[in-house]
């Protein structure tokens, strides 16, 4: 018999803060072991641990929202296809369907069930970003899921702790570098291992033979929680629309927030129809992000699992940009996806004003670098070293309504710049230039976050494709409260030509690539500002004496 109704209180939050230790534990195991930089260096993942009825009890600190909660609804599908009374030990099951996991192919869930005394208590499951799932490759080009690349449905990786060889095999012929992809399910599988450890370990500790008492209180805990805190906001209905620039054509993205005594629901009805191109957004990565902009201003301090979820829902029409079905393409759903955090919190700003930020860069500029034969075109690479990498770098944030937004951050995926150093080390890369870019930061009170400017080239001379996926080159980050726009972006090459945002093009041999990210917007009126921040400004290189002239009326005394 569990004990679970009869932990004292102070049992209960010790439990819960343990619960946060072992599925960090599961997360730092997973960074530890996984072999793609995406991962390793980025932290681009998300870890946590579930009740046997698929509801999420408590996730990682270390993750992107999109995948923790994209994860969160993705447990479910798994149980739909394998019931936890049909679980043996060492069982392991995996999937990349982007509609039920977590967006696109190149992102792997893996759900490990947790045993005690012979019975399934729990479930763990994990999430990271593989460089390469074959296909066309990462990116915008594809016009069907199908172009993209290898779409595993939810089966087992391991039964009875035996590998499922024959669908490494297939995965592993399909991909351009199949040992880091080998490597990145293995590590999936390990952090899952651990965690399963980690709490048998407390639940031993604790006396408990079940979860099911302690799931309901931090469920229902939780989301009593968030139903207070949404029920202090003014009730209404509060609309925003935000523009950016697509692939082909600018993308519509309208949001209707209704806050109501029992949640708040989120309707984006209006925002543009499908793409031909693959930047289409599966649903529950909407629904990811869309509740992640909520849970920065409602409810920040309460615990993000399926109670604290649950008074967030999130619509859209099937066939608009932002609820794509199968088969549209997919693969760059996050250049979509991590814009609708701001076009949520301009509908929250209007509920409560001086609480939201301006509007940042927001979705990463991610690109993948490609050499090798074939993809650079009709250039010849000859004997130069082939390989594919995909490097994370961020814009400028945007402005908050205390402070100046954060230079080349990636809000809202939280993910890292992956250092050029092991960019430099793990593909024929030199990188010249990785600084702030001057004066992309918003004018306003508080400036925005500044962008960056990289420059790139191949070590060894031959040319070289990328495959942009840049967003911000031709809507800007928007100021708000009388703060002025981000800077856009830009894709260039230093011998003259400018790149289009998205798409595989060909850097020529012997020419660099150029990435200007854009910046944040700026908050509040730039006159505003404090003499002395923008003395420090021109002093640092971010704001020339020009800008400050124009934007801030400001002259800098000899």
């Amino acid at each position: 018999m569990s004990r679970d109704g009869n932990l004292s209180e102070i049992e209960r939050q010790v439990l819960w803060n343990r619960l946060i230790s072992v599925v960090e534990e599961q997360a730092q195991t997973l960074i530890r072991t996984a072999f793609s930089n995406t991962v390793r260096e980025a932290g681009d993942l998300s870890a946590g641990v579930f009740d046997l009825s698929g509801r999420m009890l408590a996730q990682a600190v270390t993750g992107t929202p999109g995948h923790v909660n994209a994860m969160a609804a993705s447990v479910g599908f798994f149980l739909e296809r394998f019931a936890p009374q049909t679980m043996i030990e060492g069982d392991v099951y995996i999937t990349n369907d982007p509609w039920k996991g977590t967006g696109h192919l190149n992102d792997f869930t893996v759900l490990t069930p947790t045993f005690l005394d012979g019975r399934v208590v729990a479930l763990f499951a994990a999430t990271s970003h593989v460089v390469d799932v074959g296909g066309i490759g990462f990116g915008p080009d594809g016009r069907q899921v199908f172009e993209e690349g290898i779409n595993i449905p939810i089966m087992p990786l391991f039964e009875a702790g035996t590998l499922n060889r024959h669908l490494m095999q297939i995965l592993l012929v399909n991909v351009r570098d199949p040992l880091p992809v080998e490597g990145d399910l293995h590590a999936l599988a390990a952090c899952n291992d651990i965690g399963s450890q980690r709490l048998v370990s407390t639940m031993k500790e604790f006396g408990l033979t079940g979860l099911s008492d302690v799931a309901d209180r931090i469920i229902e805990n939780s989301r009593q929680a968030m139903l207070d805190e949404i029920r202090a906001l003014p009730q209404g209905t509060y609309e925003n629309t935000m523009r950016i620039d697509g692939y082909d054509k600018p993308v519509d993205l309208r949001a209707r927030m209704t806050i109501g005594n029992e949640g708040i629901a989120i309707d984006f009805s209006g925002s543009s129809p499908v793409s031909s191109y693959g930047i289409n957004v599966p649903l529950t990565y909407t629904q990811a992000y869309a509740s992640f902009g909520v849970r920065c201003i409602v409810g920040s301090e309460v615990p993000n699992n399926a109670g604290s979820l649950a008074p967030i829902v999130v619509t859209a029409p099937e066939g608009s940009i932002v609820n794509a079905p199968p088969p549209c393409a997919v693969s760059a759903r996050h250049v979509i996806g991590q814009m609708l955090p701001d076009v949520v919190l301009g509908c929250l700003d209007q509920a409560i004003p001086g609480r939201a930020p301006a509007e940042g860069s927001s979705s990463l500029w991610n690109p993948v670098l490609l050499g090798g034969h074939g993809v650079v075109g009709d250039a010849d690479y000859g004997d130069a070293t082939p390989f594919a990498i995909n490097i994370f770098h961020s814009g400028g944030a945007g402005a908050r309504p205390q402070r100046d937004g954060m230079s080349a951050t990636a809000f809202p995926s939280g993910v890292r710049n992956t250092p050029v150093e092991i960019n430099e080390t793990i593909a024929p890369l030199i990188v010249w230039r990785k600084e702030y870019r001057e004066d992309s930061g918003g004018p306003g009170e508080h400036r925005g976050g500044l962008g960056q400017t990289m420059e790139i080239s191949h070590a060894e001379g031959a040319p070289f494709a990328i495959s942009a996926m840049s967003d911000r080159v031709t809507y800007p980050a928007r100021g708000r409260a009388g703060g002025h726009n981000g800077a856009t972006g830009a894709l260039s090459l230093t011998k003259g030509g400018t790149l289009r945002a998205k798409g595989r093009q060909t850097v020529p041999a012997g020419d660099r690539l150029v990435l200007e990210m854009p910046g944040g917007g700026g908050y509040g009126d730039p006159k505003g500002r404090p003499r002395e921040a923008i003395a420090t400004d021109i002093r640092d290189g971010l704001v020339s004496e020009q800008a400050a002239r124009t934007d801030y009326d400001f002259e800098n005394e000899p």
